[in-house]
């Protein structure tokens, strides 16, 4: 049985509950009223005292593109800055910031208010991660409540650091999963995964009514960068990236077409002249299936269609899931749900994590995103804001100099029960 792969080890335990909730008004919502606030910080004093309560990385940092400084750290007029600047130092060309709290924290419920840095290729993060060696309990672990990428995705990741397996390349892998979510319309969507997968079915779903055009969907390998989804000849702009969605024993399904002009194998042609268009009603989609089992980088397809050489018609696709199988179920890799337009970085947003011996629950306004088994995150760590530069969130371009994550607060709650 075929498994899909999350930083290509993955137990069957850490595979997503099938159904998990997109985010939407419905989800369910964080009830503080029986929490107490027993930590925070507000930012609300002189940037020379933000080293009493967190340390500051001051080094390079080879797995991303940036290094990171004290300097890049800016308390200013009660708001935290991780700057962004295009900067030679430490054997890199961009300099960002990382820190960590120094005390330390368990079980309980996390929130931070923030704004993503304004620039595609920005990696804007409230997280948790373990220090130093293997605790008595648990293992090391990273949780990553909101790996933030500009203008509109919000991704999740659980890391089990303990576990490291090297392959006969020599790579290194660990167990880890991964879920993100992106909000707000457009034409072209690329989704770059940061732990890539291995299956042999992908699909595209959606609930949008009467029906949408897909134009190109593209599932691409592993690779530094991705083209831009409206590129016309996006299959040949990277040389060494393949996309298996061109493969000629891939097998493409739907689950119908809006007319017989409109067939599954057109999202996968190579142009955008011609599309898929999804049935008016019932279930809507699209599925990609390979002989063997392929590694996936990044997904993109575009929606909508050109009149005059503009874009229109697009934003149809107002809710979706990508989706890969395992070889039993179906299992969630990117979803959206929003008919509003979203941009994380001109406004601020609270990501929230309830903590519990048995379990994580992830949130965005207090809203549920994701709700996951705890199985080896059970010892004490800091909290971590990080602000970095990486080529899968996105072009890497001038546009990132200058630009910062800013943070309003950090607010750690615990069950008035547990005081």
């Amino acid at each position: 049985m075929l498994t899909i792969v999350l930083g290509a080890v993955v137990p069957s335990s850490y595979a997503e509950t099938p159904g998990d909730p997109s985010p939407s008004a419905t989800q369910p919502q964080m009830d503080l009223s029986d929490w107490k606030l027993v930590w925070q910080d507000e930012f609300d004093y002189p940037d020379e005292e933000l080293d009493k309560h967190w340390e500051s990385q001051n080094a390079p940092s080879h797995h991303i593109l940036c290094s990171r400084w004290r300097e890049n750290v800016v308390v200013k007029d009660g708001i935290l800055h991780l700057v962004n600047r295009k900067q030679q130092r430490g054997g890199q060309d961009w300099t960002s910031g990382s820190i960590w709290t120094r005390k330390k924290f368990k079980y309980g419920y996390f929130e931070c208010r923030y704004r993503y840095a304004e620039a595609t290729g920005t990696n804007n993060s409230f997280w948790l991660m373990t220090r130093g060696a293997d605790p008595d309990e648990g293992k090391r672990f990273e949780i990553d409540i909101n790996e933030g990428h500009y203008p509109n995705e919000v991704n999740t990741n659980i890391h089990n650091w303990s576990d490291v397996v090297v392959g006969d390349d020599g790579k290194k892998t660990h167990p880890s999963a991964h879920k993100g979510f992106a909000f707000g319309m457009r034409p072209d969507y690329s989704l770059p995964l940061e732990i890539p997968i291995t299956t042999t079915r992908l699909r595209l779903t959606s609930n949008t009514s009467p029906h949408f055009h897909i134009r190109e969907l593209r599932v691409f390998g592993v690779g530094d960068r991705y083209p831009d989804p409206l590129s016309e000849t996006a299959d040949q702009d990277i040389n060494g990236l393949v996309n298996h969605a061109t493969d000629p024993s891939v097998r493409v399904t739907a689950s119908g077409m809006h007319n017989p002009n409109t067939r599954p194998e057109h999202a996968v042609d190579g142009t955008t002249l011609t599309s898929w268009t999804s049935p008016d009603e019932g279930e809507k989609w699209i599925e990609l299936r390979w002989p063997e089992p392929i590694t996936i980088g990044c997904i993109q397809f575009i929606n909508g269609w050109q009149k005059d050489g503009h874009w229109t018609g697009w934003g149809q696709v107002s809710d979706y899931k990508i989706q890969a199988h395992d070889g039993k179920t179906w299992h969630d890799v990117a979803t959206m749900n929003s008919k509003d337009e979203a941009d994380f970085g001109a406004n601020y947003h609270t990501y929230g994590l309830l903590w519990t011996e048995d379990e994580l629950v992830f949130y965005q306004d207090r809203k549920e995103l994701r709700r996951m088994p705890n199985e080896f995150c059970k010892s004490e760590c800091p909290i971590w804001l990080s602000e970095a530069i990486i080529r899968w969130a996105g072009t890497v371009s001038d546009q990132i100099d200058g630009t910062s994550m800013k943070v309003d607060w950090v607010r750690y709650y615990q069950k008035e029960s547990d005081q």
